[in-house]
Order: C-alpha cells, then structure tokens, then sequence
C-alpha cells in the first residue's frame, strides 16, 4: 500500500508510513495504535477472507485525447495497485507482480506497510478503486517521467483481522476518498510507479 493507504499521517507509497496504496485518511496510522490483544501472534495460514478483488479502474486505450505513452503509464498504475490489493489482502507480496509495477518508495513503503501489518495479524478484504490522470508527461529525459493525480475511493476495502475476520477500528472522521499525487519513470519498456502520496484533501 502505497502511503496511499493512510493519507493522514504517514502513508504505501510516505504518508504510510503508507506509502505509493494503502490508502485511507489515517487509517494506517491508527492500525499502528490497534492494540494486538486480538491477535498477539501472526498466522501463517491463508486467510479465509475471499480475495481482493483488483481496482475498478480499466487500463486505459489509447484515443485521440490519451497517447500510447499515458496509456502506458496509466496501465502500470492500475496493474500496481492490482498487485499491491492482492499482497494486502494475504499480508506478504512474495508470490505477486509488485515489484514489476512499483519501486523505490511505492515499493519498499509497501514492505514496511505488510511488516507492521503482519505483527498485527491485520489483512485487507475487498479493494480500492481509483481514477487517475496523467498530468505531466516528459518522454525527451533521458528517464521518461510522467505525474499523475489520482481519486482514491478506499470506501470497499477493509481492514480485518486474520485470524477472527472481524473489522478493524478505524476513525470516523477519516478521509476515505481522497487526492493522491503519484510519480513514475519508465525503465526500460515498462513504467515503474516511484511515489504515491495521499493528499490531506477529499475528491
């Protein structure tokens, strides 16, 4: 989860510290003062809840008003949050594409997100959805760069706990539908999302 997750305070992709996900205004942020009473010990076993579904968004096609190369990077974005749902949904991104999609921060704040979450004994059930734009696209640096902004609705995912299933508390007042700035580079052939991070600002 890309600070995404949590835009209030550190988050998926900074912020949770999310970093780029996970994704809720505060939302990480109070996991991290969740008492582990429930679950004082991580489980290993799959979790019974049923898998993360992938983000509403569809990748892109290229038209008259969006080019092959925002396409491109507008996919990637989608594909990362695919794969970021699917790591939180089981607490590990071993056995997922994240890395493919994510790096430096969008990637290692993930990590550092699944690791705190795992020592809580705390996954995620359904997914967000989002509806990104691509603002600044630079193709003549010698590393192509492009900015987006993106609508992150995290309304249908849930934080539960593994091994009870039941929901995680989490503030009344956060933001669950919010602004989130996002910086990628293509490496190679293929985009690389390197930052998400929420906005204290609702869209």
């Amino acid at each position: 989860m890309t600070r995404a997750s949590r835009p209030q305070g550190r988050t998926t992709v900074r912020n949770w510290k999310p970093t780029a996900a996970l994704l809720t205004a505060g939302a990480l942020l109070t996991l991290s003062a969740c008492s582990s009473n429930e679950d004082p010990a991580y489980d290993t076993k799959p979790s019974s809840a049923p898998p993360a579904a992938t983000s509403a968004s569809a990748s892109p096609s290229p038209s008259s008003s969006t080019s092959v190369d925002q396409a491109a990077v507008l996919d990637a974005y989608s594909r990362m949050w695919a794969e970021q749902v699917k790591a939180y949904a089981k607490g590990d991104a071993k056995g997922t594409k994240l890395s493919t999609y994510a790096a430096a921060l969008a990637l290692s704040g993930t990590e550092d997100d699944l690791k705190d979450l795992r020592s809580k004994g705390i996954v995620t059930t359904g997914a967000p959805t989002h509806k990104a734009t691509v603002d600044v696209l630079e193709m003549d640096k010698k590393v192509p760069h492009a900015k987006l902004t993106d609508c992150l609705d995290s309304t249908g995912w849930k934080f539960v706990y593994r091994k009870s299933g039941k929901p995680v508390e989490m503030p009344k007042d956060r933001l669950v539908r919010y602004v989130t700035k996002v910086e990628a580079e293509k490496w190679g052939k293929q985009w690389k999302i390197l930052d998400v991070t929420p906005q204290q600002r609702a869209c």
